[in-house]
C-alpha cells in the first residue's frame, strides 16, 4: 500500500454533465402530495422548482473550481481511496483540525466556515484561534473509494482519519463532527489517540436512561419530545438505510430526481427552517451537495453506512464508561438529538465547553456558519498556548 498523498483535480466530462440534463428532462414525476404540508415527504412543487433549476441555470462548473481551489487530495488508507480537502492557515500556533460530515452531507457542508477557521484575522477575529483543517469525505461518499466488502463501520473510520492525520504530519490535532461525523468524531475520543488534544460535536448520539427519562426536566422533557417525534416522523430514511440500502440504492443511482427527494427531505426535515428548507439554504448549495452524490453514484454506498453502523452498534456500540477526552458541545435548537448538560457532564469526564444556540438545526456549519465557528473556535481555546 502507497502513503503517499496526491492532489484531486477535478474535471467532469461534460458527457455526464449532458445525461444528467437529459434524465432531468426526461423525469417521470408522482402524483403531488394528498396533504398541504409536508408530513408526506418532499412536496412536488419544491422538487419540480429544484430541478429546472438544475437542468437549466445551476453552475456545475462553479462548484468544481470551488473544490479545486480549496485543495483537494486522496491518499490510500486501508485499502481504500480517501478523498479529502487540506486547507492550511497562515497562522504559525494553528491547530490542526479534523472536521467529519454526515449523511446526507458532505465536504461541502463546511465551504463557509473553512476561511473564517483557518484564516480568522481575514474575517474581523483574532489569529490565536486558527486552525488548519482536514475535512475527509467518508468512505462511499462523494470522490473517496467505495468500500467492495463489508467491515467500513465508524470504528474502522475513526482509524483510518487517525491515520490520515499522522500521515499529513500532525502530531497534535483535534477533530469535529455532526451526523455520523459526530459518531466518528466521539468514536475518536473513545479511541483517544495520542496526538488527539479534544473534540467538539454538534450532536451527541446518546440514548436517555430510564432514570434520566424520569427525572427529566421541562427543558429535557421537550428533548426527549424532539427525538421521539423525529423517530416517529423523520427517520424512515435512517430504517430504510439501515436494513436495505441497496433497495433503495437502485432509485438512487438511475434517478436523479429520486436522488434529489431522498437527500432533500433530510434538509427539510431536520434543519431549523420550519420545514422550508429555501429560507436557510441556497438552492444552488442544496443541488452541489446532490450532485456529490451524483457523481460518485454514490446513492447506495454511502446508504450502507448504516447498515454497517447498526450491525456494529448491535455487536457492541459505544463505550459506556465516560469518555476522557476533553469534549465540547454545541446544541443548536433545531437538532433532533439533543441532550441537557447535566445529561453530557454524565457522559464526558472532562466536558470543556457546553453551550445551547438560539438558531440553528442539523446541518449547523451550513445553517449558522458564524455561530458555529464561534463554537469551534470556544471549544478549543483551553488547548491553546
Amino acid at each position: 500500500m502507497s502513503e503517499a498523498v496526491h492532489p484531486f483535480h477535478l474535471s467532469i466530462p461534460q458527457a455526464e454533465l449532458d445525461d444528467l440534463r437529459m434524465r432531468l428532462a426526461r423525469t417521470r414525476w408522482p402524483d403531488p402530495e394528498t396533504v398541504d404540508d409536508t408530513s408526506q415527504g418532499p412536496q412536488l412543487a419544491k422538487l419540480q422548482a429544484l430541478a429546472a433549476r438544475w437542468q437549466d441555470g445551476y453552475d456545475w462548473r462553479r462548484c468544481e473550481r470551488l473544490l479545486n481551489d480549496a485543495g483537494q487530495y486522496r491518499t490510500e488508507i486501508d485499502g481504500l481511496d480517501i478523498h479529502f480537502l487540506h486547507v492550511r492557515s497562515p497562522e504559525p500556533g494553528a491547530i490542526p483540525l479534523l472536521l467529519t460530515h454526515g449523511w446526507p452531507g458532505s465536504v461541502l457542508e463546511f465551504r463557509k466556515v473553512i476561511g473564517p477557521l483557518t484564516d480568522p484575522v481575514a474575517h474581523g477575529g483574532d489569529a490565536r484561534d486558527a486552525f488548519h483543517v482536514v475535512i475527509p469525505s467518508l468512505p462511499g461518499f462523494g470522490f473517496s473509494g467505495k468500500p467492495t466488502a463489508t467491515g467500513w463501520n465508524i470504528g474502522r473510520i475513526a482509524a483510518a482519519w487517525t491515520t490520515l492525520m499522522t500521515r499529513l504530519g500532525y502530531t497534535r490535532w483535534a477533530a469535529q463532527g455532526g451526523d455520523w461525523g459526530a459518531a466518528v468524531t466521539a468514536t475518536l475520543g473513545y479511541m483517544a489517540p495520542p496526538a488527539l488534544i479534544g473534540i467538539h460535536l454538534n450532536m451527541v448520539m446518546f440514548h436517555p436512561t430510564d432514570e434520566e427519562r424520569a427525572a427529566a426536566s421541562p427543558e429535557e422533557q421537550a428533548m426527549l419530545d424532539t427525538a421521539r417525534r423525529y423517530d416517529d416522523a423523520f427517520s424512515g430514511y435512517f430504517k430504510v438505510q439501515a436494513t436495505r440500502p441497496q433497495s433503495v440504492g437502485f432509485g438512487l443511482a438511475d434517478s436523479p430526481v429520486g436522488l434529489a427527494a431522498w437527500i432533500y427531505a433530510l434538509f427539510q426535515d431536520v434543519s431549523d427552517s420550519g420545514a422550508d428548507a429555501e429560507s436557510v439554504f441556497e438552492l444552488d448549495d442544496l443541488i452541489d451537495d446532490i450532485m456529490l452524490y451524483w457523481l460518485g453514484n454514490a446513492g447506495a454506498s454511502s446508504a450502507r453506512l448504516y447498515w454497517e453502523a447498526m450491525r456494529a452498534m448491535r455487536e457492541g456500540g459505544m463505550p459506556s464508561a465516560p469518555m476522557q477526552t476533553p469534549a465540547a458541545i454545541s446544541m443548536f435548537p433545531g437538532e433532533q438529538l439533543r441532550l441537557s448538560k447535566r445529561w453530557a457532564e454524565r457522559r464526558f469526564a472532562r466536558l470543556v465547553h457546553f453551550n445551547e444556540l438560539d438558531q440553528g438545526g442539523h446541518f449547523a456549519a451550513m445553517e449558522q456558519p458564524a455561530a458555529f465557528t464561534d463554537e469551534v473556535r470556544a471549544a478549543f481555546r483551553f488547548a491553546r498556548g
